[in-house]
């Protein structure tokens, strides 16, 4: 599910100080190459026993990955429940609480980023 308006879609920032702030909140880089970047952020669903992931998708506009100045732009953010051996799954419902959750954490790094 992608979610719409949290304010992050659009912001650029360095990679260091994206890399900072998004830990800061739980976010961690997993997937990277010279240009993109993915940060997620597992939530636990402890009344299902599921796993979501919460993702932010971030392309380099200045420089590459590997210099710390690079400029990265938030792409979009959405979320989904993890499936083993597949990956995640964007189709199915989240449970409210994950959502507040996701939301409050995206909050926490728009704040970081301003």
């Amino acid at each position: 599910m992608i979610i719409e308006n949290t304010g992050l879609n659009g912001v650029k920032s360095e990679l260091n100080h994206l890399d900072e702030s998004a830990e800061q909140v739980g976010f961690v880089r997993w997937q990277w190459e010279y240009y993109r970047a993915t940060y997620d952020l597992k939530l636990e669903d402890r009344a299902s026993g599921s796993d979501y992931y919460l993702r932010i998708t971030t392309r380099a506009v200045e420089g590459k990955l590997e210099s710390p100045h690079a400029v990265l732009i938030i792409e979009s953010v959405y979320i989904g429940r993890s499936t083993f051996p597949h990956g995640l799954e964007y189709e199915s419902p989240v449970p409210q609480p994950i959502l507040n959750t996701a939301t409050q954490r995206l909050q926490q790094l728009k704040q970081l980023l301003a």
